[in-house]
């Protein structure tokens, strides 16, 4: 299982070079069910592993010219802002006896594997859709930049929304940051999937650093996993000129759902507690 593991943490950064998102979604069930990591130090590592692949992904885009750092600077900040308050504040204060539904006891971590779980559901329905009409406004190529207008309520509201979520479940919520950058501030898709690894990156790194003393940390194996999903990030990266991302973000949306429905029902029959 632990080889299958290592295999699994290059697919993590093999989709990101890919595709622009989607690792992340595979991180916690990596973690949980490949190296038996309880379920919340998994959100944690999940938070390195993803900000670090996320931050070398962005380095080539920001070469190309693919990173918009305003937007960046304006999106992070509140994400920032609420992933760090999440991971420090909120997610400590949670008990580890949630709630009881009958004879079922609802404890932290099967929450956690359930928010997970729906939020996988969430982003395989988003790339198997494909891109949204609004976010195929250009074809790259031919695109022309428009005078960036920001709807700084929706920015702001969305980036907190996205913070949140990637502080309870350890995900980078590309699938959510992508077409809010294209519909909210104007870029095109190739700029937003560059500016969205660049805020993933920052996001959860600062996360991450609020766990820091509430959690007992495995460097051996966060750094392990976190290089080869940084290899395999590289590899998409080459790839991805190739062949037709599109494509491969719909089979991967497949597979994301499959797990996603996979994780909610063992959590709901037989819970890792």
């Amino acid at each position: 299982m632990e080889i299958l593991g290592y295999f699994a943490s290059l697919l993590i950064g093999l989709s990101l070079g890919l595709i622009g998102g989607g690792g992340s979604i595979l991180t916690v069930p990596v973690l949980v069910y490949l190296f038996g990591v309880n379920p919340m130090l998994a959100t944690a590592y999940s938070l390195f592993i993803v900000g670090a692949s996320s931050l070398f992904g962005a380095f080539p885009k920001y070469k190309q010219g693919l990173v918009n750092l305003k937007t960046a600077i304006i999106f992070g900040i509140p994400s920032i802002a609420s992933v760090f308050a999440t991971r420090k504040f909120i997610v400590p204060l949670i008990p580890n006896e949630v709630f009881v539904l009958g004879d079922f006891m609802v404890t932290k971590s099967i929450l956690m594997m359930v928010l997970f779980a729906i939020l996988m559901v969430a982003a395989s329905i988003s790339m198997i859709r494909g891109k949204c009409e609004q976010c195929e406004k250009e074809k790259d190529e031919n695109f022309i930049d428009e005078v960036q207008v920001f709807n700084y309520p929706m920015i702001l509201l969305e980036g907190a929304v996205v913070g949140i979520l990637t502080g309870l479940v350890g995900a980078g919520g590309g699938f959510l940051i992508i077409p809010a950058l294209v519909m909210l501030s104007k870029l095109s898709m190739k700029q937003a999937i560059g500016t969205s690894l660049l805020i993933i990156a920052a996001k959860s790194l600062i996360g991450f650093t609020g766990d820091l003393g509430h959690q007992i940390i495995d460097w051996k194996l966060l750094l392990t996993v976190t290089g080869l999903a940084i290899v395999g990030i590289f590899l998409g990266d080459i790839v991805s000129k190739k062949i037709d991302s599109n494509k491969l973000k719909v089979g991967f949306g497949w597979f994301v759902l499959i797990m996603g429905v996979f994780i909610l029902v063992q959590q709901l029959a037989f819970p890792i507690q």
